[in-house]
Parts: structure tokens; C-alpha cells; sequence
């Protein structure tokens, strides 16, 4: 189940090299954006405080698109004397906008929440504020569907995910409906309560989404990506001994090296486990294995 925005996560090979996957970002964007504004509409002469939080939320899912679109086009971009490396970080600064966007979002939020808590108000057209959540709910079904097929289509994992995060947002949604449910029981606090419980559930995206995003601007790997690498160097004859491996991050693509102690009578045996690590991380762009002989 994926739990963060960040937006390297977010791009894969399969989506990059497909211009499928590139219309399936915009579709998503414009669904999740008409989703809001008819939402916003019903918070206007409604005043819940719930469909509100609902409204920020859908509101932030959809504006990440962008900071993640232009990363991606500047990732694209070939690199120059002062950019070597490329811009593939341009992801990791997309999802540290992200963060921004999504904590922001979840302090309106619940301050909403909280203030209608303590200065209660009658909660208007409540018809519509249920109509309204269950339009949040069918936005975001329809975004993750329409991701989710096209992901499986053109073999993104990256868009399937973001599909299957699109449907768990949809659940969000008909927390709403249950709140407007709550006020025609006669429980008025039912609204501002599942205000509360969308701010939280946004702060747990915000708490995933900074693991994730902070865990890439230190280089932190996914351990197994580093057991993948062994095994591949494993597997190559003429190695000793593999000293060290270390992996990194660059937007959605890897980089790393390795130092290894290989048998004098294999000359071969570092270009061999270069070819044999490719092989076993296809999403490597650039690996460099470092081989010192036996008994030096």
C-alpha cells in the first residue's frame, strides 16, 4: 500500500519511455481538480468542516502532479558543465514541495475542525454535503482506475501505485458522508470530529511522505536493493571478496560502485560484474565496480 507522495516514487522506466503514462498524469490531474471544485462549491454554502478537509485533501493530491510534472521534464534534460550529474534531484526537490503543500494542508485542516469544536455552528444543506463527499469518493475511484489500467497496460509500477493511493484517498472521502449521516442522527459534532480524523489521516501521508523524501536527500537505499547487488556479484567467477557497495537515488534512477578483490587469473571478472549487476537493476544508469587483486 503506498503512503507518501514523494515524487521519485511516483516515476518509473515504464511510464517515462510511454507517452500513455505521461497522459495518465494530466487526466488525473484534471479529474482530481473538477473532483475539488464541486466540493468547494458545497463547502461554500454548506459550511462543513468535514467536506472542507476533504477539499484540501483532494486539493493537495492533485496540485503534487505539478511540482512532480516539472521535475520530470527537468529530469529529462541532458547534463552540463555545471550540472554532471543531470537533474535527476530535481525529484527530491519536487517532493520536499510536497511536504510543504501536505502540512499545510493538514494545519487548515484541523484548525477548521478544532474551531467548529469550540464554536459550533448548524451545519446547512447536509444533502448536498453528503452528495458532495460521495463525489469526492467516485473522483478519486475514477482517477485510480483510470491509473491502474494504464499502469498495468504499459507495466508502471510507479502509476499503479499511485493508483491504488488514489482509491485509499476515495475511503477518505466517504468519511464525509458518514459525518453528514452523524448530523441528521443529531449528533452536530459528528462533522467537525471527521474533520479531525482527515487532518490525521493527511498527517499520516505527511509523515510517510517525509521518511521517504528524507531518507533520499541522505542517499539512504533500500536495503534490498544492496542483498540484489551482492547477488549479482556473487554469482560472477573470479571474485574474491566484495569490500563495499554503496547505492544512491537520483530521482527515480540508481547510481553506486562497488570495491572488490578478484583473483589475479580472471581479468574479466570487473567488467563481468558490471554486465551481471545491470542485469539484476535494470533502473541502474550508473555502477562502477572497483577491483583490486588477490594477495596485493
Amino acid at each position: 500500500m503506498p503512503h507518501s507522495h514523494d515524487a521519485a516514487d511516483s516515476i518509473d522506466d515504464a511510464m517515462e519511455a510511454n507517452s500513455a503514462g505521461i497522459r495518465a498524469l494530466k487526466v488525473s490531474l484534471v479529474l482530481m481538480l473538477i473532483t475539488t471544485a464541486l466540493q468547494a462549491i458545497v463547502v461554500a454554502f454548506s459550511g462543513s468542516v468535514a467536506l472542507l478537509a476533504d477539499t484540501i485533501h483532494n486539493l493537495s493530491d492533485a496540485l503534487t502532479a505539478v511540482p512532480l510534472w516539472i521535475a520530470f521534464v527537468l529530469g529529462r534534460r541532458a547534463a552540463s558543465r555545471r550540472y554532471t550529474f543531470g537533474f535527476g534531484r530535481a525529484e527530491d526537490l519536487a517532493g520536499l514541495f510536497i511536504v510543504f503543500v501536505i502540512a499545510l494542508s493538514a494545519i487548515l485542516a484541523a484548525w477548521q475542525s478544532i474551531d467548529r469544536i469550540l464554536h459550533p455552528q448548524p451545519l446547512e444543506n447536509i444533502g448536498w454535503v453528503i452528495a458532495a463527499g460521495v463525489i469526492g469518493f467516485l473522483g478519486n475511484e475514477a482517477v485510480a482506475v483510470y491509473r491502474i489500467r494504464v499502469g498495468r497496460r504499459i507495466g508502471s509500477a510507479a502509476l499503479v501505485a499511485d493508483g491504488v493511493h488514489a482509491r485509499t484517498d476515495g475511503f477518505t472521502s466517504l468519511a464525509v458522508v458518514i459525518g453528514g449521516i452523524g448530523v441528521l442522527a443529531g449528533l452536530p459534532l459528528a462533522d467537525p470530529i471527521v474533520g479531525l480524523i482527515i487532518s490525521a489521516a493527511i498527517l499520516v501521508l505527511l509523515i510517510g511522505t517525509i521518511r521517504s523524501v528524507g531518507r533520499r536527500l541522505l542517499d539512504g537505499i533500500e536495503p534490498e536493493l544492496v542483498d540484489r547487488v551482492e547477488h549479482a556479484l556473487e554469482h560472477v567467477d573470479g571474485l574474491v571478496s566484495i569490500d563495499r557497495i554503496r547505492l544512491r537515488w537520483v530521482g527515480h534512477r540508481l547510481q553506486g560502485d562497488a570495491l572488490v578483490t578478484v583473483d589475479g587469473r580472471h581479468p574479466d571478472a570487473v567488467d563481468a560484474a558490471e554486465r551481471s549487476v545491470r542485469e539484476h537493476l535494470p533502473n541502474v544508469d550508473d555502477f562502477l565496480v572497483r577491483g583490486r587483486v588477490s594477495g596485493f
